[in-house]
């Protein structure tokens, strides 16, 4: 057993300090944190428990909605706020993982939780990710879960989070504090893409602590939803997902629209290409689908995971129908 301490602090400010101090994790749920532990994947001196801090979810008069980093996932779902006013964000909780683990999983945990790679558990196995400069085993390997946007000659794995991808459909942004102060930042800058430091998988700062994610106001988030397309269905990662918004004029073209893929990138993937593709164009199929490839028009497949390109396409173009339909079940 590698040693380690354990601390629950009172306040942020103390577990910011703590952290500082002894080089340690913040422990929220544990669901992914522990399971690293139990590998030796991750080996901190020291775990600041940090669940008793801002577990509250206050929805706002003008709409928005701050969510404590500690609430669970169970209790982000059943909110009637979020049910209401981002249905999506509600049908990606459920998705993920079980219902024991999304009874424990905290938000600020779930934005952190490091990738399900197999290589990068696998201690036989040569990973970036888990030792920089080793090399990456899984680009040449059997490849078919990994990512085919946004990746790099030094990692291909994909970020395992729903919730995350229905936040960077939603704007959301993430409230932090650390030993300089608070800030806040986009989910969508939260995490990086590899490039050569796929160990650097978040933009924070040494002891940094999530202590919230805001909603902001979103009118059309009211009509959104989430489809996870994986092998099996329950408690499997995804192979492509889409959280999409859509908001329709009067003549049926798309006055707005939200778009984020999971499954296919080292992070939740804003489709930023669909979206302004989408904009002002009729509502069809036929629009939603040249979207879709013009969002995947730079997809580089690795040996086993080619079909990712066209279920991605096909997903996203469902799932905007479902919500033309006015049906987002």
């Amino acid at each position: 057993m590698i040693p380690f301490s354990y601390t629950r602090p009172t306040d942020a400010i103390d577990a910011i300090g703590l952290a500082a101090a002894a080089g340690g994790k913040y422990l929220g749920g544990g669901t992914n944190l522990v399971d690293l532990m139990r590998e030796t994947v991750e080996q901190p001196q020291a775990l600041i428990d940090v669940t008793t801090l801002s577990r509250t979810i206050e929805p706002r008069p003008d709409g928005s909605v701050l969510i404590g980093a500690a609430a669970t996932n169970s209790a982000v779902a059943g909110h009637p706020a979020i049910r209401a006013r981002y249905p999506v964000l509600a049908r990606a909780i459920l998705a993920g993982a079980s219902g024991q683990i999304r009874n424990m999983a905290t938000v600020g945990g779930n934005l952190l939780q490091r990738t399900r790679c197999a290589y990068f558990y696998d201690h036989a196995a040569r990973c970036n990710k888990r030792s920089p400069a080793a090399g990456c085993d899984a680009i040449d390997g059997f490849n078919r879960i990994h990512a085919i946007l946004g990746a790099s000659p030094a990692c291909v794995a994909t970020h395992p989070s729903d919730m995350c991808v229905a936040l960077a459909a939603l704007d959301a942004v993430v409230h932090l504090r650390g030993r300089s102060g608070v800030r806040t930042l986009k989910l969508v800058d939260l995490h990086r893409l590899p490039g050569d430091r796929p160990d650097q998988e978040t933009v924070l700062d040494p002891a940094e602590l999530i202590t919230a994610v805001e909603l902001p106001a979103l009118p059309l988030a009211a009509r959104s939803t989430y489809r996870k397309v994986r092998d099996r269905a329950s408690y499997a990662f995804a192979l492509v997902s889409v959280a999409a918004a859509l908001d329709l004029a009067d003549d049926g073209s798309v006055r707005d629209v939200r778009l984020a893929l999971g499954g296919v990138a080292h992070k939740p993937w804003r489709a930023s290409t669909a979206e302004q593709a989408l904009r002002g164009q009729p509502a069809t199929e036929a629009s939603f689908r040249a979207a879709a490839d013009a969002e995947l028009a730079n997809a580089a497949p690795l040996r086993h995971n080619g079909f990712k390109v066209e279920l991605a396409k096909r997903t996203i173009t469902a799932v905007l129908d479902t919500l033309r339909q006015g049906d987002a079940a």
